[in-house]
């Protein structure tokens, strides 16, 4: 598969870097050589100093007849022109960057295709959407629908009150079947838990459940409900507004932002929330604007230190829940160290979506997760398919690799080794990111 990518920002450089593990022939444009570096010597890709908007450029970073040609710049019209060339050059599918909401309503989809644009994604709606999911389901770190609802991936921090502590997982302590750990992070290791793996204070635990069983689950592990009514955002930009909007009716919004012009906009776009003047990093002003009677702390600035250190904040405040935007990849460890709460990440959200297009037809859909080197994959089980042919326990699934449920007839229920997966079912499978085309071969 031959791809093409024009913008070595954040958002192209980590997708780019991500695909050259793949065998895919990746090729990286961008019209600022500094941005490119060194890229070409110490990952498998082609660089080239060019215009995405060019003819010129583009063809000669060999767009022509390319599967996929992905314009991710920070300006929405140089993205959409970009694609829209690519397209009349051969490219066989575009994707644009856009920072116009409008252009993702449904009844616009057939518009832009006609154009020539295949794909539209806009990376902070996807960190705004899951802003709202953590707030509204706040006694958990992380939590994502799966297969439409039948399922629900929880991700949790254990605390000393949770009932499973230190039981093996071969003591059958498990075998309710009514959720299933999937993964277990503990200091910055991913596990996929065996038979004699525990379950530890301070583990981040990644379980797989119908809804139904959410409330079991919660119990079983120790974490109490929490009302949240008071949220304050630290910052203004489009992921607050997004997230704020679709908050407002059901929780007290509160956005502080520096930036005058935009608490301008914002008491225009989100007329119920209350929109503060001023610097979220000053303590003093985090005071008077009643951080400790805050339920929730959002930061969302550009910048990955502020928000960390406003979430250290707020948590010394004694505010239960925090989310920080942590675009600098190598602060993510650190910032789960701290035990700030939420981390988002845009690039990963962004790669994880587009990455999903490049897969085999089996696979449904993919999640990244941010405080994992993982992916909840979302496979359809063909007929005569590898995965149909054994019950789960004698398929031989690669060890970084774990099927925890799958959907058929649209109910939602966990595996075991006794398990049989039937022609149709959608199997969801939890598993490091780099073995996924390797469980693409049980699917076809």
């Amino acid at each position: 598969m031959r791809i093409v990518i024009a913008g070595a920002g954040e958002v192209g450089t980590h997708l780019a870097k991500l695909l050259s593990r793949e065998d895919m022939e990746i090729s990286l444009l961008d019209e600022d050589p500094e941005r490119l570096g060194d890229l070409s010597a110490n990952y498998d890709l082609l660089t080239r100093a060019g215009n995405p908007t060019s003819i010129h450029d583009l063809r000669e970073v060999g767009v022509e007849g390319c599967d996929l040609f992905i314009s991710v710049t920070p300006h929405e019209t140089e993205n959409m022109t970009a694609c829209l060339i690519a397209n009349s050059l051969g490219a066989k599918r575009t994707l644009a960057r856009i920072d116009n909401y409008e252009y993702l309503l449904p009844e616009n989809k057939i518009f832009f295709e006609d154009m020539g644009l295949n794909h539209l994604i806009y990376p902070e709606v996807l960190a705004a959407n899951e802003i709202e999911a953590s707030l509204r389901t706040n006694w958990m770190r992380y939590h994502l629908q799966l297969c439409q609802g039948a399922l629900e991936l929880c991700i949790i921090k254990v605390r000393e009150t949770a009932k499973v502590l230190g039981q093996t997982f071969a003591s059958g302590i498990y075998n309710h079947g009514k959720y299933r750990i999937v993964a277990i992070k503990r200091d910055q290791q991913t596990i996929i838990p065996r038979g004699q793996d525990t379950v530890e204070v301070n583990d981040l635990v990644y379980c797989v459940c119908p809804k139904e069983n959410m409330e079991f689950m919660r119990e079983e592990l120790g974490k109490n409900k929490r009302e949240i009514k008071n949220v304050i955002f630290f910052g203004g930009d489009r992921i607050a507004r997004k997230a704020a909007t679709e908050l407002v009716d059901e929780m007290n919004i509160k956005i502080i932002e520096k930036d005058r012009d935009l608490c301008n906009t914002l008491s225009e776009k989100v007329p119920n929330a209350l929109i503060i003047n001023a610097d979220g990093s000053d303590m003093d002003v985090l005071k008077e604007e009643g951080i400790q009677e805050a339920d929730a702390f959002v930061a969302v600035t550009d910048s990955s230190e502020a928000n960390i250190f406003a979430c250290l904040a707020a948590k010394r405040f004694g505010v239960r829940k925090t989310i920080a935007e942590v675009e600098n990849l190598d602060y993510i460890p650190m910032a789960e160290g701290l035990d700030i709460g939420t981390v988002l990440n845009k690039k990963t959200i962004a790669a994880s979506y587009i990455y999903q297009m490049l897969l085999d037809a089996s696979v449904r859909g993919v999640h990244n997760l941010t405080n994992a080197d993982a992916e909840i994959v979302e496979f359809y089980a063909k007929e005569d398919s590898k995965v149909t042919k054994n019950k789960v326990r004698d398929l031989d699934i690669p060890d970084e690799a774990n099927i925890a449920g799958i959907v058929r007839a649209g109910e939602g229920v966990l595996v075991n080794g006794d398990t049989q997966i039937i022609s149709g079912d959608l199997v969801v499978v939890f598993c490091k990111s780099h073995v996924i085309r390797n469980l693409e071969r049980y699917f076809k």
